[in-house]
């Protein structure tokens, strides 16, 4: 648990910086290959042509941060640049209108391409890359300008901009594809394997588990270009709206899952309700950013983005409780969750300036849910395996507790009532032997009751092993026991009382015992009642033959005993 606590501490931390990045969820990634493009902006203004841009006549701001201009109309120049050969523009996908693109080459030759929704999605790269090949020409490309209508402006107007060439533009697609074919071939296999689990063992958290990555992989395939290339006339601002929403649904069906993975204690009272209650903010900023985003973007986006905030939140005190509670499962969870916040806060750091760019940072999403899908997968497995023990102790306990109900706890021979249970039914002829102790009230008089208790079990251990394993031993009163076996297995009563005898009782005292036999069918409990007293009178033969002997009788088909026979008869 003190592990657990350090956990849950560096966790606090790292949740702070997640807050900050659920600004971000549709942050687009980053190219790895080609040239970077550093770029000056200008808000539009009437009259301002193209190419008195890329004359540069028009004065740019280059600021560090592109967010801090706020949302509209903008013209984005690329500072002077000399590449020759096949070229392609590629930029991350971002919440824009109309963008059109100038390249000027160095014999002042212009093309400009336009790109508007539709077009970006039939461009769009793996990582959510927006790439516009150039037509060939023979002068190098000297400039790039940029036209950007209605950019929302929420992570850039244009970011981070490259010059690839082609054959480096197939090489970060197969990157990419590679990572994500990865992540969507190991989130496949989580689900087909945690579904068969569920069907076999209905675990209700099997089936939030599932859920949980099948949000984790459709929010993979919106926000990595993969729905564009699925859908390719799908408007570019619809696939971040899809995006919005898949990164929410995931995050409800993470707590779902932690909701039914720990116990229920930790999810007992006020907490369980605040997490209820930030999971249906997060559904329904999630759903209005998707339907109504194009009114007001920033408005819905900074709803969202406190929506989700205040779900991120909801970790602290709810490990905290799980802490408090002493859950067996937190430390697992604990490890799940923080390595992905953790990440986040790094991104955090990133995007702050406070450490350098770096193309695997950027791209942490991908890799954060694969560490979660994976962690959790084992805290699957840890939880199923403490469920097998708790299962394994409770069957334990279960058969312990029927063996104390049908065990004599003196003699550990069976008791009356597990005796009859399975002795009447028994199928053909059975052999009843009633085994009495001699003159037992003089044994406990002599020794002590609990010399005698110790006389009962030397006695029962006796019999235990003068029979065959089959036969039903069981002490049926007091002093007196009974054996029955199938009528086909050959048992000498007088070698049960040889045995007594040559046995070394307590204190060294001389006990013996009386036995009487009788064979016949114990199929009902009218047969059990005539084979006893059959048995019974057999045994009276014997204490008034002189005791420490045994008799045997032949049982009366036509004589049932009378209803008020007595099942344990003491005779000293």
């Amino acid at each position: 648990m003190r592990v657990a606590l350090l956990s849950c501490c560096a966790l606090i931390l790292a949740v702070i910086g997640s807050i900050l990045l659920a600004a971000a969820p549709a942050a687009a990634q980053a190219g790895v290959t080609g040239q970077p493009i550093q770029t000056c902006v200008l808000r539009d203004q009437p009259g301002v042509t193209p190419a008195a841009m890329l004359a540069g006549r028009v004065h740019f701001d280059c600021p560090q941060d592109q967010r801090v201009l706020g949302r509209g109309t903008y013209w984005v120049l690329s500072l002077p640049l000399r590449w020759s050969g096949p070229v392609a523009v590629r930029s991350a996908s971002l919440w824009q209108g109309l963008v059109t693109l100038h390249a000027l080459y160095a014999d002042g030759h212009v093309v400009s391409v336009n790109i508007d929704q539709r077009g970006a999605s039939r461009r769009m790269q793996l990582g959510a890359i927006l790439e516009v090949p150039l037509p060939p020409h023979d002068a190098p490309l000297v400039r790039l300008l940029w036209h950007v209508d209605q950019a929302a402006n929420l992570r850039g107007i244009v970011r981070d901009a490259t010059l690839a060439r082609p054959r480096e533009s197939i090489a970060s697609n197969l990157l990419m594809g590679g990572m994500y074919a990865a992540f969507a071939g190991l989130c496949i296999a989580l689900l087909c394997y945690n579904f068969a689990l569920w069907v076999a063992l209905r675990h209700p958290f099997q089936l939030a588990y599932c859920a949980m990555v099948l949000g984790l992989l459709a929010y993979a395939v919106s926000s990595s270009g993969w729905l564009a290339w699925l859908v390719p006339d799908i408007a570019n601002n619809d696939r971040i709206r899809i995006n919005y929403l898949l990164l929410g649904l995931s995050t409800i069906a993470a707590f779902a899952f932690a909701r039914t993975f720990f116990e229920a204690r930790v999810f007992a009272g006020g907490i369980g309700r605040l997490v209820m209650l930030t999971c249906a903010i997060t559904a329904a900023a999630s759903l209005a950013f998707c339907l109504f985003a194009p009114l007001d973007i920033w408005l819905f986006d900074r709803i969202y983005s406190l929506a989700f905030a205040a779900q991120m939140a909801m970790v602290i005190p709810l490990l905290w409780r799980a802490w408090v509670r002493r859950s067996n499962y937190l430390w697992v969870f604990t490890i799940a969750w923080g390595s992905p916040i953790i990440m986040a806060a790094f991104r955090i750091a990133s995007s702050l300036g406070m450490i350098g760019w770096n193309f695997w940072l950027d791209n942490s999403t991908i890799l954060t849910m694969t560490i979660e899908a994976l962690l959790s997968s084992i805290a699957i497995a840890y939880r199923m395996r403490l469920l097998s023990i708790e299962r394994d102790e409770a069957r334990e306990r279960e058969i312990a507790a029927r063996l104390l109900a049908d065990i004599d706890p003196l003699t550990g021979l069976l008791n009356r009532r597990a005796f009859l249970h399975q002795a009447i039914g028994r199928e053909g002829a059975q052999i009843l032997m009633i085994a009495d102790l001699d003159h037992f009230k003089q044994v406990n008089e002599t020794i002590g009751h609990d010399g005698g208790d110790e006389v009962l079990r030397v006695f029962a251990r006796t019999l235990r092993q003068s029979v065959p394993a089959e036969a039903l031993v069981a002490r049926i009163g007091g002093e007196e026991f009974a054996i029955v076996i199938g009528a086909e297995t050959a048992v000498d009563p007088d070698d049960i009382l040889a045995r007594l005898r040559a046995g070394r009782m307590p204190y060294d005292v001389t006990v013996t015992a009386s036995i009487g036999m009788c064979v016949g069918s114990l199929q009902r409990e009218t047969d059990w009642k005539a084979l006893y007293a059959c048995s019974d009178r057999a045994l009276f033969d014997a204490k008034s033959a002189g005791r420490d002997r045994a008799r045997s009788r032949a049982l009366d088909p036509n004589c049932a005993a009378p209803a008020t026979t007595p099942l344990v008869a003491i005779r000293n």
